[in-house]
């Protein structure tokens, strides 16, 4: 097995895409508002475990409830198709609630290692190496460790325009990725 630098960097870009780490920038500050503070080190690590097992266990998880990894993909697509709508449109589809005694749960799961981050990587399994994808989780969880510790700063230097760019230009990218895992996974 060879590292490929250019399937990791794809592989990257798509994890920070679905993560949105940047576009969760709000959301992040409300938790941290009510909560007195995130445990960037807990989250990241919570966050680490739940997307290694999905992406070596998730295969048999399905296997054993009769699903096959292509028509996950394919549903997986649907997920990040909607996510990009969201993303673009600046709209909620699915509309999760914060609990008033929120923890670590609600940013480790479901916003860092949420559905759409865990049918993302069983989609990137069909297409990229199981090496890839770990490396990619990495490189994302840095980033994401990064911007937990660092949540107050990000928003004085992006600002909401700025903010609401980079979801918008990701937003474009997972549109067009959730199309390619589509027609990849029905033969088309």
């Amino acid at each position: 097995m060879s590292i490929n630098l250019h399937d990791i960097l794809t592989v990257s870009t798509i994890l920070f895409a679905v993560i949105d780490i940047i576009g969760s920038i709000p959301v992040l500050l409300q938790v941290k508002t009510r909560v007195g503070y995130i445990k960037a080190e807990q989250a990241t690590f919570v966050s680490l475990l739940i997307m290694i097992f999905f992406l070596f266990l998730g295969q048999q998880i399905l296997a054993f409830l009769g699903v096959d990894v292509k028509s996950f993909a394919i549903a997986g697509s649907l997920v990040i198709f909607f996510l990009a709508i969201e993303m673009i449109l600046g709209i909620r589809l699915y509309k999760d609630e914060i609990p008033e005694t929120a923890s670590i749960v609600p940013i480790a799961f479901p916003l860092i290692a949420g559905t759409g981050t865990m049918t993302t990587l069983l989609s990137l399994r069909a297409e990229y190496d199981s090496l890839t994808i770990v490396i990619g989780i990495f490189l994302n969880l840095i980033l994401v460790y990064l911007v937990l510790r660092n949540l107050y700063r990000l928003e004085r230097f992006l600002g909401p325009a700025g903010i609401s760019i980079l979801r918008k230009v990701f937003g474009i990218i997972l549109l067009a990725i959730s199309v390619k895992l589509f027609r990849s996974n029905m033969g088309v």
